[in-house]
This record gives C-alpha cells, sequence and structure tokens, in this order.
C-alpha cells in the first residue's frame, strides 16, 4: 500500500471508520480545530460532531469548493488539520489537493485526504501535497465485497503517531482480513480500469436519458469540478451519483426494479451496488437530509466489473417502470 500511494509508512486496522478515528484521535491535540466538507461519509461527521467536543475540538464545516471559507477558517482559527474526501460522497465534490495543501502548510495545518472514492489507482493525494491518506480498504482495495479494513498513509513521523495510538487502542486487523485484502490488491489496477471506464459511459448514458434529472460524475464536464478532477486523476471512478425524473416513490420503483445490482450500502466491489441513501445511510433523519442536499430521488450507483451493455439494459428496463 506504501508503494501504491508512494508512502513513507502505512498501517492497516479494523476498518475505514476506525482509520479516521485513529487518525484524528492521535493527530488533533485537546482544544484542537478541524475543518471538514459539508460532503462526506455520514458516519464520519457524526464521529466529527459529537465526540470531538468532548476533547475540546471546534470545527469548521464548508462547501468542499469553498476555498475562501477554508482561508477564513485558517486565517481565524488555530487549525490543527483539514480533513477532506476527494472525490466526497455521495455528490464526487472534488478538491484541489495541490491548492489546499498549500494553503494548509502555509498555516502549520495538516491535510489529510480520504481518497477512498478515488482508490491509489486514480490519484495519489501524498504526491499533491497531502499529509496523510485514509482508505476505507473494505471497498476498491480489497474488491470483492467479503472484507473490512482500513488504512493510514503517509510520512513516517506522523502515521507512527497513529501507529501508536492503534497499538494501545485496538482495532486490529485480523489475519484472514490481511490475507483477502492483499488478494484483492493483486487485481486491483484491472478492477478500477474496468470501473473506470464502464462508470464514465454509464455517465454519458444517464446525462442523456430523459427520466434521469441530475448525474453527478467527476468525469462529466457538467461537474463543476471537472476540470480539477481531469488534473489530479487518472481516472475518474467506479462511482455515478445521480437523481431520478421522479419522487421518492418512483426512484423506489426503479431501485427495486433493477435485476443486477445488490441493494446494499457499500461500493467498491465487483459486484455492482445500488441504494437510495433516502432510505439507506440518511433514513433516520429527514432533516440531515434537507441539510445535506440529499434528495428523496437520489441514487449511488457502485459499479463493478460487469459488462457496461448489460448494466445498461438493465437500468433501461428497470427506468420504463416509472
Amino acid at each position: 500500500m506504501s508503494a501504491l500511494e508512494k508512502a513513507e509508512s502505512t498501517v492497516f486496522v479494523a476498518s475505514g471508520m476506525y482509520a479516521s478515528v485513529a487518525m484524528l484521535s492521535a493527530l488533533v491535540p485537546a482544544g484542537g480545530h478541524i475543518v471538514t466538507t459539508t460532503d462526506c461519509y455520514r458516519k464520519t461527521r457524526i464521529y466529527m460532531e459529537t465526540e470531538l467536543p468532548k476533547r475540546g475540538i471546534s470545527m469548521t464545516v464548508i462547501k468542499p469548493a469553498d476555498m475562501d471559507a477554508l482561508q477564513n477558517a485558517l486565517d481565524n482559527n488555530n487549525v490543527s488539520l483539514f480533513f477532506t474526501e476527494t472525490p466526497t460522497n455521495p455528490f464526487l465534490r472534488c478538491i484541489d489537493i495541490e491548492l489546499v495543501s498549500n494553503m494548509c502548510h502555509s498555516k502549520g495545518a495538516l491535510l489529510c485526504i480520504d481518497s477512498t472514492f478515488a482508490s491509489p489507482i486514480n490519484q495519489k493525494a501524498l504526491t499533491l501535497g497531502a499529509d496523510l491518506v485514509i482508505h476505507s480498504a473494505t471497498k476498491y482495495i480489497a474488491g470483492h465485497n467479503d472484507v473490512i479494513g482500513g488504512c493510514v498513509s503517509g510520512r513516517d513521523e506522523l502515521v507512527s503517531k497513529v501507529r501508536i495510538y492503534h497499538h494501545v487502542v485496538g482495532g486490529v486487523l485480523n489475519p484472514n482480513a490481511a490475507y483477502l485484502i492483499l488478494r484483492g490488491m493483486k487485481t486491483l489496477h484491472l478492477r478500477v480500469q474496468c470501473q473506470n471506464n464502464t462508470a464514465l459511459r454509464m455517465a454519458q448514458f444517464l446525462e442523456e436519458h430523459p427520466k434521469i434529472a441530475r448525474v453527478y460524475y467527476p468525469g462529466l464536464p457538467s461537474h463543476p469540478e471537472h476540470h480539477i478532477a481531469k488534473s489530479q486523476m487518472t481516472g475518474f471512478g467506479g462511482v455515478v451519483s445521480f437523481e431520478v425524473a421522479g419522487d421518492f416513490d418512483a426512484t423506489r420503483t426503479f431501485i427495486d426494479s433493477v435485476k443486477i445490482p445488490y441493494h446494499a450500502p457499500s461500493f467498491g466491489g465487483c459486484e455492482s451496488i445500488i441504494d437510495q441513501p433516502a432510505i439507506m445511510s440518511y433514513w433516520d433523519s429527514k432533516e440531515q437530509r434537507d441539510i445535506y442536499g440529499i434528495k428523496d430521488n437520489l441514487i449511488r450507483f457502485s459499479i463493478g466489473v460487469e459488462d457496461f451493455e448489460d448494466l445498461k439494459n438493465d437500468l433501461v428496463q428497470a427506468l420504463a417502470k416509472i
């Protein structure tokens, strides 16, 4: 993993979520201040909102593209860390890693990038100035929807602090999971290249379909950070988010009508996975859905290694039901 990310050191742990927790716990001091983005894995945000304040850690939340807000946060707080995803979950917003690393470092703040959606095949954040990279190895790294794990890569000085915390607290990756992740990494480049190609074709197809209201995919010129994605990614990933031209029930009918993808909340595996965030990760809070733009008709489609025409035909017949 260190070779893939061009890192000095990597520590593997029991899950991607634990990788985030261990990194934040090891590197953000009590009373510190962090910056993060509105669009992100919901459980990461919940942890930062509910657990970090117990250690006196405060937080500024900015929109992914709002560099003025980032500069303002850096100017007016003693920021320890900027922690963000790129691309983000679920709207696949992209952050200019080189730009934000320069901004953070000028104020003495660290930059940690959650690169799970990109994979190290498509993006190497450390080479662009990030201090640390986190992955949920459950996703593309292992790649077979059958194991849970996470990792933190970066400078040895920083990863060693995470490793020390990890050795005290636990969250140890079990040997069989380590084996499955290592096995999955042997085909990582093949899987990701296939998923890149299929996802781009699928995004282009969906953008032209009359029953699709909007498509979110950094490989499309319509994406607000397409120019950033082109400059720092070699592929745009295997996840396409989109909004059906219909209400909650129409979207649910579409989800229930697809035959190839599994209905599940993960991504990055060989099997395609589809989910409706309004009744999956955000099922319990309409207020949170409204705040973060999670509409009833939003769908997140993680494309596997199936044939493009098979997946397209499946979506066509499902869209015909609404």
